[in-house]
């Protein structure tokens, strides 16, 4: 199950890591992605805390964290690749995953049905 953010990241468990990045609705309002600045590994984040920016020929976004953990691993395709969050946000284009966190905090996020209903609402 993925879970959505209002600044429109979404995090998606896969057993005790959490696969995150930016959400469709975000690489499409940003435009061509020309480049990503990922988290480094090993940095430990708490909820909020910016892990990176999105830069495309519109602007540059950053990227906040929706649950708090370690950086255990970052899309290195991204680094020659930035257009893969284009092609495939919620899939290929992920951008950090992260372990030792806490799963009450996905309590704070919005499952499918709502990011959907929030989106229509913007």
């Amino acid at each position: 199950m993925k879970y959505f953010t209002e600044e429109h990241e979404w995090i998606q468990i896969d057993g005790n890591e959490a696969i995150m990045g930016i959400t469709e609705h975000a690489a499409n309002e940003l435009g061509d992605i020309t480049y990503v600045e990922l988290p480094e590994e090993g940095n430990e984040l708490i909820v909020g805390d910016q892990l990176g920016v999105v830069e495309s020929v519109k602007a540059a976004s950053d990227i906040y964290s929706p649950l708090g953990g370690t950086v255990v691993a970052v899309n290195e395709a991204l680094e020659d690749n930035p257009e893969l969050i284009n092609e495939s946000a919620e899939a290929k284009g992920w951008i950090c995953k992260l372990t030792d966190f806490d799963e009450s905090e996905l309590n704070d996020l919005m499952k499918s049905s709502g990011y959907e209903k929030y989106l229509k609402s913007l």
